[in-house]
């Protein structure tokens, strides 16, 4: 298997990260040390919306409080399964 984690997010949807996409996190976005920190934004956000650019996209948001910023988690969703795209820190919801 090619992934570094799956789960169902709050509504039960099934989401995965890759491994090519969990590489790309860590390079892209270092201040992601580990999964897990994706994993729990997926399981349990504070917001989830729509993209505005892309229908099949939804942005899962998470207060980290320590970080004082949110961590974001973008989502692909195709046949009915999601898997992320990418992840980095933000100081507001779009």
């Amino acid at each position: 298997m090619n992934y570094v984690f799956e789960v169902k997010d709050k509504i039960g949807r099934k989401i995965h990260l890759s491994k090519e996409r969990w590489k790309h996190i860590r390079i892209e976005h270092p201040e992601i040390i580990e999964p897990e920190e994706i994993k729990r934004v997926l399981i349990d956000s504070n917001k989830l919306l729509k993209s505005n650019r892309d229908p099949n996209v939804r942005w899962y948001y998470f207060y980290n409080k320590k970080r004082k910023r949110y961590l974001k988690v973008s989502v692909k969703y195709l046949n009915g399964e999601g898997f992320v795209i990418t992840a980095h820190y933000t100081t507001k919801i779009q």
